[in-house]
């Protein structure tokens, strides 16, 4: 029995919309049905995924948040957040340090108002790629997992990791953005969790992914699988590169590691 995580963006979904290839939801399925268990492992927060992956395909369950919260038959295992006092301190040294951030949450996600970011680029991202409501910024304190932030040479990106050293861990996503999760979490980690609480060997877990985010995920797994769309640094660690996300790429993964 093979334990197999599957990241999100780039790997399960192309950059067209929230839609699995017809293959990707076949071979899950198959896979499933041959007595392996398929689990998602997302940076993705609970609220980014709910309202459309679970009904795409039958999962057993959802590594989310880079690691800080873990679901699995419906259950959830852990989930781990800021306190409203570690919440307070970060926000407040976000707008001291000039970055501008999204805070995502399990049940929701929280955003100033367009008109408050500092940086163009950054209310770009925010009004044309994640056009959906969001809580209100005031709102944040104690209900947030992680944050998505942007920096710019303006900004005291420095400060705020000297700051938070201790108690966040920062992941470079590229181009001025970054992924801050709390230290500790991380989408290796919570497999290697995930795993021993199964009782399932790590030399039998699986791991496919596409991006930065996905290194130690790729890194700690029995067998890493590159996506032909991922990072070259990604496609360098893996033991397969299978073909791109929407050109049957899950399929052909799983059908090479002899799952289906």
């Amino acid at each position: 029995m093979k334990l197999i995580f599957f990241d999100v963006d780039g790997t399960l979904i192309g950059d067209k919309g929230q839609v699995l290839a017809q293959s990707t939801k076949e071979a899950i399925g198959k896979a499933r049905d041959n007595g392996h268990i398929c689990m998602v492992n997302t940076g993705r927060t609970w609220r980014l995924v709910a309202d459309w992956l679970p009904g795409q395909a039958d999962f057993d369950g959802y590594l989310l948040g880079c690691g800080s919260m873990a679901r699995y038959r419906g259950e959830v295992l852990w989930h781990r957040t800021f306190s409203m006092e570690q919440g307070r301190r970060i926000m407040e040294a976000l707008d001291r340090c000039g970055i501008d951030a999204l805070l995502e949450g399990s049940e929701e996600n929280y955003s100033k108002n367009l008109t408050e970011f500092r940086t163009d680029v950054f209310r770009h991202h925010m009004g044309v790629r994640y056009r959906r409501k969001y809580g209100a910024w005031e709102e944040a304190c104690g209900r947030f997992d992680k944050l998505y932030m942007y920096v710019d040479e303006d900004s005291r990106l420095e400060r705020f990791r000297q700051e938070f050293a201790e108690e966040l861990d920062f992941i470079d996503r590229d181009r001025g953005f970054w992924e801050v999760i709390p230290a500790g979490c991380s989408k290796g980690l919570a497999m290697e969790e995930l795993a021993e609480a199964l009782g399932i060997p790590m030399a039998d877990t699986v791991a496919v992914g596409d991006s930065s985010n996905d290194l130690e995920m790729l890194q700690r797994a029995g067998t890493a699988i590159a996506m032909g769309n991922a990072t070259q640094g990604i496609r360098d660690l893996a033991d397969y590169v299978t073909t791109d996300v929407m050109e049957d790429g899950i399929w052909n993964a799983l059908d090479w590691l002899g799952v289906l």
